[in-house]
């Protein structure tokens, strides 16, 4: 992909409200936008299903047909997964035979993975994003595709214009597959000695739906330089910190953002990755509360959580971005009393509302985390009181080491 390419977005309504799609179509444009695509038009068609052979209907394909023509637009986004019939049918339908280069399909899935690929910088996180993408286009590989060919460290492999060629690239892909799961082993190998080496110290980690803060949390607790962005995906490999509450040390992580329809093969790969979410003590669950569809997010966080078998750990509802919530709402002032009562209704017993960006309220979480941490400490040390010594809840320095 370059910053030339162009893109329609395509999306069904389904039983969704206008607002709900608008906001679907509109996290789809940041994904283009983080992928380094311009969006210059959207289509949706309201269906109760999508179309088993094209995803959307004939008249709408023909509208689709003839912008793309007329505009040369170079992809084509579609919001859902496509079936291998899907893409290989819109391919045909969007590309003239005439025509070289073709019209690049994308749906949602391809689309993230790209991300990540682009994204990921570690040795495990490159594998691991391959090991999906190769999963994923397997089954899709068609007449026109051009996918791998952009794949940071390759598969070796050429996109062909016959049935030949591509019975070459499935082979190839599978073998690929296989290398990538050794290399994965090894790697995981690597880093379950790490873990060990870590010692009984109690583990927080940062989880949330993708761009809420939590690379900006992280640097503020830790004192660290994590990147931190206005990007879908910022972070995607896991960054741990050790960091020192009054006498109190513990670890620190940032994991990878989530988002809804995170494509399955992605999380089978990252799961790895996602062990620091599954051995944390602690979770701090992070909220862009001025998000208008933010309740939308906690489900996608908490389904995904569910999904990696990481639900029953004590968490903090991390409530960020509450000066823009203020800002952009139209009452004089903001009830944060009832929107506690709200979640801790739903199961948040603690949470606590802040904005990262501007350092509000991170004491009153540092002393959230300060007790919950505490409490671990004990359960891991319980001769500590015992022994004399006491702790101190002085947030003012904080001490870290990179791991």
């Amino acid at each position: 992909m370059t910053q030339q390419d162009t893109a329609i977005l395509v999306a069904i309504g389904t039983t969704r409200s206008t607002e709900e799609t608008n906001e679907h179509m509109d996290e789809l444009a940041f994904l283009a936008e983080t992928a380094g695509i311009q969006t210059i038009k959207r289509l949706v068609q309201n269906l109760a299903t999508s179309d088993s052979r094209t995803f959307i209907g004939k008249g709408k394909l023909a509208e689709l047909k003839e912008y793309v023509q007329a505009r040369q637009v170079k992809c084509v986004i579609f919001d859902d997964d496509l079936t291998p019939s899907q893409l290989r049918n819109l391919e045909r339908e969007l590309n003239p035979k005439d025509k070289e280069p073709g019209v690049k399909v994308y749906d949602r899935s391809l689309l993230i993975l790209d991300i990540f690929l682009y994204r990921a910088q570690t040795a495990q996180a490159k594998t691991q994003v391959e090991l999906a993408r190769n999963q994923y286009l397997l089954p899709r590989l068609t007449r026109l595709w051009t996918h791998l060919e952009r794949q940071r460290g390759g598969t070796g492999t050429r996109g062909g214009a016959g049935e030949r060629e591509i019975e070459t690239d499935r082979r190839n892909i599978r073998n690929q597959i296989s290398i990538l799961k050794d290399r994965l082993e090894k790697i995981e190998k690597q880093r379950i000695t790490q873990r060990k080496s870590r010692g009984n110290i109690v583990r927080v980690a940062l989880v949330g739906y993708t761009n809420v803060g939590k690379s900006t949390l992280m640097n503020l607790l830790s004192g660290s330089g994590v990147l931190a962005e206005n990007k879908l995906f910022a972070t995607v490999d896991s960054t741990v910190r050790k960091v020192v509450f009054g006498n109190i040390p513990f670890l620190l992580s940032d994991t990878v953002g989530f988002i809804r329809k995170l494509p399955h093969h992605l999380i089978e790969s990252f799961k790895s990755t996602l062990d620091e979410v599954r051995e944390a003590d602690i979770l701090l669950h992070m909220v862009d509360v001025a998000h208008p569809f933010h309740d939308n997010q906690i489900e996608v966080v908490n389904k995904t959580l569910g999904e990696i078998g990481v639900g029953n750990i004590p968490t903090i509802l991390v409530l960020n971005k509450v000066d823009m919530l203020k800002a952009a709402s139209e009452q004089e002032l903001v009830n944060l009393e009832e929107m506690k009562g709200y979640y801790r209704q739903h199961g948040f017993e603690k949470l606590v509302f802040v904005s990262a960006t501007r350092e509000e309220n991170i004491q009153e979480l540092k002393a959230v985390m300060f007790e919950e941490i505490r409490k671990k400490h004990i359960q891991i040390y319980p001769n500590y009181l015992k022994n004399g010594y006491e702790f101190s809840p002085d947030f003012t320095k904080a001490a870290r080491e990179e791991e």
